[in-house]
């Protein structure tokens, strides 16, 4: 649809009976998720495993073709772990893979289908032998990682960096650094005194945000019908 036809307490049950499902069926899965979270298609988020942490004002979006897959493995005297910080954005595809920890600070972006992991899973010479090498992966505040890109193990990528689409990063990535390419380098810096907005400036006052956005729907929906949303499910036109 080019348009948003659903009436605004239509869109409104829709998004409580979703947080009902984050609710009642997703968070129960994870060891902690922060209050303010939007949640698109929750059950298109698979979690497999313990020690998943996700912080507040979190914006998750699965799809039916991008699920988001957030793993943890325990082995041996290993435990894996996730820690997502608060206000995140995290898109279709992506997938969180731990074996020993990884770390997400805060207002970070992860774009569809970014790849995190924290270990090779097998051995060069021994592919039948699980684990063999793992480190713990540490990703700053206000990190973008684009499209596609992955972050392998041991590696750390600093404060407001960008990873571009694509990448792959196998080394550190200090801050203030946008990085591109395989093996992923650093081609450019960001001026640090320049002014950053970044998500949690947006999204850290959850409660008047989410007051300021009812109000539109409100405003932009106040026309639509039941009538003719269910005119564009049934014979959609051009116009709609």
């Amino acid at each position: 649809m080019r348009h948003e036809h659903r009436p605004f307490w239509l869109k409104k049950l829709f998004t409580n009976l979703t947080n009902t499902y984050t609710r009642h069926f997703l968070a129960p899965q994870l060891d902690a998720l922060g209050e303010y979270y939007q949640i698109l298609e929750p059950w298109n988020i698979v979690v497999f495993g313990k020690n998943i942490r996700i912080g507040k004002a979190a914006h998750l979006t699965g799809t039916s073709d991008g699920k988001i897959r957030l793993t943890t493995f325990q082995h041996k005297h290993n435990h894996g772990s996730i820690v997502i910080g608060d206000c995140c954005l995290i898109s279709p595809g992506v997938r969180i893979s731990s074996q020993v920890g990884i770390t997400i600070g805060d207002s970070c972006m992860l774009a569809s289908n970014v790849y995190i992991s924290d270990s090779d899973w097998h051995g060069i010479y021994n592919r039948t032998q699980p684990f063999k090498a793992s480190g713990k992966v540490t990703i700053d505040d206000n990190v973008w990682i684009g499209d596609s890109a992955i972050v392998g193990k041991g590696v750390s990528i600093g404060k407001n960096s960008v990873i571009g689409a694509g990448a792959v990063v196998a080394r550190d990535i200090p801050a203030n650094s946008i990085a591109v390419g395989v093996p992923a380098r650093v081609v450019k810096q960001i001026n640090p005194k320049r002014h950053m907005i970044t998500r949690q400036d947006m999204f850290g006052k959850p409660e008047e945000l989410h007051a300021h956005l009812t109000q539109l729907d409100r405003y932009f929906l106040k026309d639509n019908t039941l009538r003719k949303w269910i005119q564009t499910k049934i014979a959609p036109t051009q116009k709609d």
